[in-house]
């Protein structure tokens, strides 16, 4: 796995970064409006060779990856540069593709500075007018009619309507001036559509940097601005919405970095994901810009106001191309119906979001024993809850040391490296056991690795490790939910030696597998004197204490969790975890391994697989449903969302690979994913309505009963809320949101 920039790309990324801040300055792109085009600039682009990036070194350009070319896209978006660049770099490579004399001497000509191509986006057709951007300022349009690529050369100028946000858009109507027949035939076609290809994934890379510049534009000035006594990126409808949206752009971000790998390796979902991306990045960018106009109040609509040159190019950008839905559909088309489209050569792409294979002997090993032990007549391989649980099977799985793969030896782990754990874990959801027991007690077998008192330690490590015993948390209170630090639970001393040990009472809500756990993670009070987060206590109660009862909590998603009572439980000293009032830092290392994309997008993706299973076989109006529009655009929106959701749960753990410093990477996974699998297992409920309403264990009972699991996921774990305001200070650098 290798999510960082490459070495390579970093000076690219750099030098363009400099050139358009210091070039495509908010001075310049109001300069050139209303037409949208600044000349200077255009002849600085050419003076650095920046449009013929992606031309053939052969044919006399940079031979440079799509990759490095997206870089440079991602930097002219933030920068708002107001210059045809991704229509030229796509016409430069097409004309350098084709080769011949016609072609070299339109490449000869845009060297001059003085010289724009336009590249019409949709095929020509003759008295058919298209709007074409750089078309205003060309002096010639490449253009395809379905057979011949042709370079146009106009008459006159072309029109220059006055439009949404510049982009010297002309008004071309084909067959009205000189027209030069560069190429013919499928090889003509084949370029031309893998061109129109790159341009969506150039303007994809442009989008997605001028969302993250708005986004980062709102931030600081909700930073800066004080309503009511405070910064108004304190205020939560404020900040979380600008969570939303970078985690959105961050999202597209990876998303364009996989579909660049996913075409250089061949992969047969790769043009169903730049139709997908394309979609994406547009509709990200309509949303950050209004959340970042909203977040300057009525200055954004004021001109002098930068936010509103984003606004607007937000969507004109994107928008000469057409409905950003039809692009949707066509992801749909190409993903289930076998639609088939050529794709662009990236060049190399040095990233991998593949996990290291390094482990292949532990999940091997770890499948095998899965082999031997589950029974899928005797266990329950569908249902991921406690109720799923089997002792025998974590008994077996202990004595083998695979519960914890990453443990000691000496508390019945392996003491494998990360990877390898990593790839045993993974055979977990390859065979559908869920063993959440073993999940909660990982967690918590870390923590009392990190901060427990030794005895403590082999008291309960090795048990833990050989799969006899288990562990939950009781965190949640009923009147607390999602803030653990306004713990009411109390814990005083019993007596008044240092040593003594400790009386609890209280009540707990939510503590799912209290009936099968033999200890309980418990947030206590301790100090009721000081600030909440400075006076608690956490301590590994015994289950099994005198005081302690178990209430089961029975919810509309078939499983079962509890609530517990603590009436004057009495437990030694040595069962406090860390130090007494410093349970935050006790919990901070729990609560960040609890946050996560887990396997939510599996999730999303089953269901979608599932509904387009179900719609092969369905007809709607004497036509296979699998063929509607409609359909196939939400069927493609999940998919896109669950590819997000496993890129952005992949980052999580490549930036602790490349050493990226964390920015809630991990929150900003579980809010994605979380919400994702609550629209979208809503979205296929609706789809496959009416029969959808059906309980089962197959086929659409899989949409029901996602539907019915998805409503608690952005609850525990750290609810959506709590997660974006983490988002929102440690991305955004916004104020602290929360008391």
């Amino acid at each position: 796995m290798k999510l960082g920039l490459p070495d390579d790309s970093l000076p690219i990324q750099e030098m363009f970064e400099g050139f358009f801040a210091a070039e495509s300055t908010p001075v310049r792109v109001r300069a050139a409006e209303p037409l949208g085009f600044d000349a200077a600039l255009w002849r600085e682009l050419v003076a650095i060779e920046a449009p013929f990036m992606r031309l053939s070194a052969d044919a006399g350009g940079g031979g440079m990856s799509l990759f490095d070319t997206c870089l440079m896209m991602d930097q002219a978006g933030r920068r708002l540069a107001s210059a045809p660049l991704a229509e030229a770099v796509v016409a430069l490579r097409i004309l350098g593709e084709l080769g011949g004399d016609a072609a070299r001497l339109w490449i000869d000509k845009i060297r001059d500075g003085e010289t724009v191509l336009a590249l019409a986006l949709r095929e020509a057709k003759p008295g058919v007018a298209q709007l074409v951007p750089g078309g205003a300022v060309a002096k010639a349009v490449l253009t395809f009619d379905g057979n011949e690529l042709a370079i146009e050369i106009p008459a006159a100028p072309l029109a220059a309507p006055a439009t949404l946000g510049g982009s010297a858009i002309g008004v071309f109507e084909p067959g009205k001036g000189q027209r030069l027949v560069i190429s013919s035939g499928a090889d003509a076609a084949k370029i031309w559509a893998a061109g129109i290809e790159e341009w969506k994934l150039l303007t994809s890379a442009a989008l997605i940097g001028l969302s993250k510049e708005a986004l980062a534009m709102a931030a600081a000035y909700a930073c800066e601005r004080i309503a009511f006594g405070q910064p108004i990126g304190a205020n939560q409808g404020i900040a979380h919405p600008l969570a939303i949206d970078v985690i959105d752009a961050d999202g597209g971000g990876m998303l364009l970095w996989w579909t660049l790998r996913a075409i250089a390796d061949g992969a047969p979902d790769a043009a169903a994901t730049v139709s997908m991306l394309y979609w994406w990045s547009v509709r990200t960018a309509t949303s950050c810009v209004a959340h970042s106009l909203h977040t300057f109040g009525g200055y954004g609509l004021s001109v002098e106001y930068d936010i509103q040159l984003y606004h607007r190019r937000a969507k004109a950008w994107a928008l000469v191309l057409g409905d950003p839905q039809a692009e949707l559909v066509r992801a749909g088309r190409r993903l289930l119906l076998g639609e088939t489209a050529t794709l662009p050569d990236p060049g190399l792409v040095d990233v991998d979001f593949y996990p290291p294979t390094a482990g292949k002997e532990l999940a091997d090993e770890t499948r095998a024993l899965f082999k031997r032990i589950l029974d899928p007549a005797k266990h329950n391989l569908v249902d991921h809850n406690f109720e799923s649980h089997d002792w025998d099977v974590h008994r077996a799985i202990g004595a083998a040391g695979l519960l914890y793969p990453d443990w000691p030896v000496k508390w019945g782990g392996r003491g494998a490296d990360a990877d390898s754990t990593r790839a045993s874990l993974t055979v977990w959801q390859e065979v559908g056991y869920a063993g959440l027991p073993r999940s909660t007690t990982s967690m918590i077998g870390h923590v009392v690795q990190k901060t427990a008192k030794p005895e403590l330690q082999e008291e309960v490590l090795l048990r833990m490790g050989r799969g006899e015993i288990s562990a939950c948390l009781g965190y949640t209170e009923p009147s607390g939910g999602s803030d653990v630090f306004a713990a009411k639970t109390r814990a005083v001393r019993d007596g008044d030696d240092p040593n003594a040990g400790w009386i609890i009472n209280g009540a707990k809500m939510f503590t799912s597998g209290a009936e099968l756990a033999s200890y309980v993670i418990l947030i206590t009070r301790t100090d009721p004197d000081v600030p909440k987060h400075k006076g608690i206590t956490v301590f590994l109660v015994p289950m099994n204490k005198p005081g302690i009862e178990i209430t089961p909590v029975h919810t509309f998603m078939d499983e079962r969790t509890n609530a517990t009572f603590y009436s004057d439980v009495r437990v030694e000293d040595k069962y406090r975890l860390g130090e007494i009032n410093g349970g935050a830092k006790v919990l901070a290392a729990a609560l960040t391994m609890e946050q996560g994309g887990g396997y939510y997008h599996l999730l999303i993706r089953e269901m979608a697989d599932t509904v387009a299973e179900w719609a092969r076989g369905e007809q709607r109006n004497g036509r296979p449903l699998i063929e509607d529009s409609n359909l196939l655009a939400r069927i493609a929106k999940a998919y896109a969302d669950s590819r997000i959701s496993e890129v952005l749960s992949g980052r999580v753990l490549g930036s602790r690979l490349a050493g990226i410093p964390d920015l809630a990477f991990g929150p900003a996974s579980k809010v994605f994913s979380t919400e994702a699998f609550i629209v979208d297992s809503a979205e296929l409920l609706d789809v496959a309505a009416p029969r959808s309403l059906l309980r089962g264990q197959q086929g659409l009972g899989l949409v029901e009963k996602g539907y019915r699991h998805s409503t608690a996921t952005s609850i525990y774990g750290g609810t959506s809320e709590v997660l974006r305001s983490m988002v929102a200070e440690r991305r955004l650098g916004l104020p602290r949101s929360r008391a």
